[in-house]
C-alpha cells in the first residue's frame, strides 16, 4: 500500500548502485531485472493502478535478492530475511517487508486489497533464472535446487497451492489474462 510518510523507494539508478555495492552475481541481477519486468507487466494490466506504487514495485523487484550472493557464498538459507534487515538499515522499510515476504509469505488475505508484496512474490515465482516460466516448471526447479530435505520439499510443494491462489487473486484485479500481459516481455 502507498504510504507517503515513509522514505521514497530508491530510483532504478540507486537500485543498481546498491546491486553493485552488495556485489550481486550477474545471474541474480538478470533474474531480478526479469522479476521487475513481470511486475511491470502485471501492473500495466491492473484494472485499478491507483492503489499500487509502481516505483515501490520496481525497487522491490530489483532488490528482492540483494543479499542472495552473500547467502550463497556463506551457505545461508534465508536471504529474504537478511535482505530485509539490510534494506531496513538503509531506511527502506516498505521494501524490507516485501523482501522478507518473497520466500515465505505472511498475512495473505484473498479478499483484501492487492498488495505490492503479493505481486513481487508472484513475479519471483514466475521467473526461473532470467526466463518467464509457468508455476509447475518453477516449483520443480525450486524443489531441485532447494529441496535438501523432505520437509523443505513438502513445504515447496505445499506452497504451490498458495501460489495458484495468489495468481487467482492477482488475475481478479487485472483487465487482461496474466499470460497475455507476460507475452510482451
Amino acid at each position: 500500500m502507498i504510504n507517503d510518510n515513509l522514505k521514497n523507494p530508491p530510483s532504478e539508478e540507486e537500485c543498481f548502485r546498491l546491486i553493485k555495492e552488495y556485489e550481486m552475481l550477474p545471474n541474480i541481477i538478470d533474474h531480478s531485472v526479469q522479476v521487475k519486468n513481470v511486475t511491470e507487466a502485471i501492473y500495466h494490466g491492473l484494472i485499478d493502478k491507483s492503489k499500487i506504487n509502481i516505483e515501490l514495485l520496481r525497487a522491490s523487484a530489483l532488490l528482492h535478492d540483494i543479499t542472495k550472493t552473500k547467502a550463497i557464498l556463506e551457505n545461508e538459507l534465508r536471504h529474504d530475511l537478511t535482505g530485509g534487515e539490510l534494506l531496513r538499515r538503509l531506511g527502506y522499510e516498505e521494501i524490507a517487508v516485501i523482501v522478507e515476504n518473497h520466500v515465505v509469505f505472511s498475512d495473505f488475505n484473498y479478499d483484501g486489497p492487492l498488495l505490492e508484496k503479493e505481486i513481487i512474490y508472484y513475479a519471483d515465482k514466475r521467473v526461473m533464472h532470467d526466463k518467464i516460466v509457468n508455476i509447475d516448471t518453477r516449483v520443480s526447479d525450486l524443489v531441485d535446487r532447494y529441496g535438501r530435505t523432505e520437509k523443505i520439499r513438502e513445504m515447496i510443494l505445499h506452497n504451490k497451492k498458495f501460489i495458484l491462489k495468489l495468481e487467482s487473486k492477482i488475475q481478479s484485479h487485472m483487465n487482461i489474462p496474466i499470460e497475455e500481459a507476460l507475452k510482451g516481455i
